[in-house]
């Protein structure tokens, strides 16, 4: 009981606590807008609460090192939840080209979930990649990784931002971004290609012909009957990408403790 009441243990229950509230700014399926942030502050004092009681807790005053300490686990929660965030959003820059090809470029609608324009088919993809993530329980596999990383990084521990390993670690990661993108893309727009060469084709051959008036339904034809197509294998590598997010939490975890 005398455990339960120690306010030694305090200043590393505001640390745990900012580390959760940080996280779930940032990370995908919590961050959304249509979620309450009353569930977000509760759900973050809860598992600062159960974390408490699961680590070593070290002895840390409260003087000018405890506002570093603050601003380093406030530093850790963003770029933990941030870097899923970012390789998720893969899935809409690969909307953004599918839409450049479609047609659809000035067509951008507002994602309620965080509040900015994204392009159609991005917003299409995003939302059945944000379905799979909850269809196969990854938003308790990203909480498992925040928690996670109290073992990896401790709470007196302040972190070497100037580590190559660190730079490197993001430029891969950008890097990886760009290639889902371009993977998700490449049939719809390899065929929409296709399409624009088969309709300059025919008006060469036959010049009354407005292709400006056929060729837009007939691209959004195309592109919306190879998404159907290809929607399998769109699965796959969201598979992928979803198993790309957690290695690299993995990854950037090591990189803060300094492993």
């Amino acid at each position: 009981m005398l455990e339960m009441i120690n306010i030694n243990i305090f200043p590393a229950f505001l640390l745990i606590l900012v580390r959760f509230t940080a996280f779930f700014a940032t990370v995908p399926i919590f961050s959304y807008r249509n979620i309450p942030n009353q569930f977000k502050i509760g759900l973050a004092i809860f598992l600062a609460w159960i974390t408490l009681y699961s680590i070593n807790i070290p002895e840390i005053p409260l003087d000018l090192t405890f506002l570093l300490l603050v601003g380093k686990e406030a530093i850790v929660g963003l770029l933990l939840g941030l870097i899923a965030y970012m390789i998720l959003s893969a899935v809409q820059i690969a909307g953004g080209f599918i839409d450049f090809q479609m047609g659809f470029a000035i067509a951008n609608v507002i994602d309620p979930q965080t509040g900015v324009q994204s392009p159609l088919m991005g917003q299409y993809f995003y939302m059945i990649a944000s379905l799979f993530l909850l269809s196969v329980d990854a938003h308790h596999l990203l909480i498992n990784g925040a928690m996670y990383s109290f073992d990896m990084i401790p709470l007196d521990q302040l972190i070497n931002f100037n580590n190559e390993n660190l730079v490197m670690f993001i430029i891969d990661t950008f890097n990886q971004l760009f290639l889902t993108a371009f993977q998700l893309a490449i049939p719809i727009v390899g065929c929409l290609f296709l399409v624009d060469v088969a309709l300059g084709i025919i008006a060469r051959t036959v010049p009354q012909l407005n292709v400006f008036v056929v060729g837009l339904p007939l691209k959004i034809l195309v592109a919306l009957f190879v998404v159907s197509i290809f929607m399998v294998m769109y699965i796959t590598i969201v598979k992928q990408l979803f198993s790309y997010i957690i290695e690299s939490m993995q990854v950037l975890i090591q990189l803060f403790g300094g492993a």
